[in-house]
């Protein structure tokens, strides 16, 4: 299903559709008619007598510099050569493809002045494999996300580096000529509508949006696994209990859980038992955790829904026909939302971390041997895969710290306030990938558990959950090597798997 630009919004699945399943795109007529329009008011704004901010004009604190109209095409092109001026590794490819395909449906609303000429290069890039290879540091998060869309750029011009349609490193310009795509020659206002977007803050939000929803629900699984083999009380989870405090994320996380823990022979077995008058606040209060990551989540999607719906450039030309300079590249609304995710997720990591420690002691675990191992002493179980959890929960820790409470200012003081998104949301992908190896933890030291607890049985959901990971993971015995099982744990989580096996039980988790 081919993803089209119609001068107008998209969804968070078509940007993860096209970034990480390579789904082609397509412009619209209507958008193309929208940019003719718009196209011919900044030519007439170029030979204007007013000054028009990067049109007829310097960048940044540049911006007094008047530009003749025959060296305007030389300044766009100037531009990306020397805004292009990132270092370190290169970022993610499905991170640039969401990039390139948001750059593109910006230039496609009609509100940047572009040749469609410049959307269709981008689009015919996606559609060929080709990637542009973008370091990871560059943008401070304001006036757009300068230095990688600058990379992006280059690209587009037939300079730089790509990844060809195979993955293998090119110069960009045999990349395109072998992929039969002509580089483009910019003209006037169309360098600064490549570079002046949040799109890349953006395009790694979104992505972290679709990770963050897979990774809750898997934490609700795992956390309804930990809670049977620590034979803990599902009582805690009922509805009547939430509604006396009804926030929607709380609600639905405790929904799953007992869902996922009915029919348990586990928690059956102690129903009437007085072996505690009430569980950890790890087990018992998973919800409430769960639930508000759950509702921050849905704030941030919220904020990401309005700029997918915007038109992100400077200076935009107006439905009168007038070019406006504006300050909506600078993207604060994003670095927000992105440090909340982070604080959300390292909460999801660090209470799954508790309830493994809780797994692992023999004076907590209601009769676990030590550490889960096989002959404790001879062996040391999963002592070690919790420390990696708790290593993993102290970066998250500092991982959540906000990004956009910094700001270093640019520009010789022109651009004196910016937000780092760039950043704030660099730093929460890396926290979710640290997430699913928390998780991955979890998992594998609840379906030990559990299966210690045999002859009785698990819950229907849990128990096939236990069963999918066993495909790939063996259960209790001698110690072996521990990384290779935490790696395809997940992987398993990664891919859906844990949440799918789960579901084929319970029907579709909330």
């Amino acid at each position: 299903m081919t993803v089209t630009l119609r001068g107008a919004g998209l969804t968070e699945d078509q940007v993860v559709a096209v970034a990480r399943h390579g789904e082609k795109v397509a412009l619209a007529a209507t958008a193309r008619t929208k940019m003719e329009k718009s196209r011919a008011q900044v030519q007439r704004a170029a030979t204007s007598r007013e000054p028009v901010y990067g049109v007829s004009t310097g960048f940044g604190a540049l911006a007094g510099t008047r530009i003749a109209p025959l060296r305007q095409p030389e300044l766009q092109l100037a531009l990306i050569r020397s805004h292009a001026a990132g270092v370190g590794p290169p970022m993610d490819e499905e991170v640039v493809r969401a990039t390139m395909l948001l750059r593109a449906r910006t230039l496609a609303m009609g509100m940047s002045g572009v040749r469609p000429l410049l959307a269709d290069a981008l689009i015919a890039m996606l559609n060929e494999g080709i990637t542009p290879v973008v370091p990871r540091y560059g943008s401070v998060g304001c006036s757009g996300d300068l230095a990688p869309l600058a990379h992006i750029g280059l690209a587009l011009v037939g300079e730089g580096e790509v990844l060809d349609g195979r993955g293998a490193t090119k110069p960009a310009a045999p990349a395109l000529k072998a992929a039969k795509l002509k580089p483009v020659k910019l003209e006037t206002k169309e360098g600064l509508s490549l570079i002046n977007g949040t799109d890349g803050m953006l395009g790694m939000l979104l992505l972290a949006c679709t990770d963050a929803e897979l990774l809750f629900k898997t934490a609700d699984v795992t956390a309804a696994m930990s809670a049977e083999a620590l034979l803990g009380t599902d009582r805690t989870f009922q509805a009547q209990l939430q509604e006396v405090r009804p926030h929607a994320g709380q609600i639905a996380s405790a929904h799953n859980l007992a869902q996922l823990m009915s029919g348990s022979q586990i928690v059956g077995s102690h129903r009437h038992s007085q072996h505690a008058v009430q569980d950890s606040y790890s087990v018992r209060c998973s919800p409430q955790v769960a639930g508000a990551a759950r509702d921050t989540l849905d704030f941030v999607r919220r904020t990401a829904t309005v700029e997918l719906g915007s038109t992100i450039d400077n200076p935009i030309v107006m439905g009168n026909g007038d070019v406006e300079s504006n300050g909506n590249f600078h993207g604060e609304p994003l670095a927000f939302a992105a440090d909340f995710l982070a604080i959300a997720a390292a909460e999801i990591g660090s209470i799954a971390e508790r309830r493994v420690d809780r797994l692992l002691d023999p004076h907590r675990s209601q009769g676990l041997p030590p550490f889960l191992a096989d002959e404790p002493g001879v062996n040391s179980g999963l002592m070690v895969a919790q420390y990696t959890a708790a290593a993993l929960v102290a970066e998250n820790r500092r991982l959540a710290g906000p990004a956009s409470v910094d700001s270093v200012p640019t520009s010789g003081m022109q651009e004196d306030h910016v937000s780092m998104g760039w950043g704030a949301t660099l730093k929460l992908r890396t926290v979710l990938d640290n997430v699913a190896h928390i998780l991955a933890v979890e998992l594998c030291a609840a379906a030990r558990a559990q299966e210690l607890r045999l002859p009785l049985e698990p819950s229907p959901a849990t128990k096939a959950v236990r069963l999918a990971l066993r495909q790939q993971v063996a259960g209790v015995g001698p110690d072996r090597v521990v990384a290779p099982e935490l790696a395809a744990a997940e992987a398993l989580i990664r891919n859906g798997a844990i949440v799918q096996a789960a579901e084929s039980v319970v029907g579709t988790l909330r």
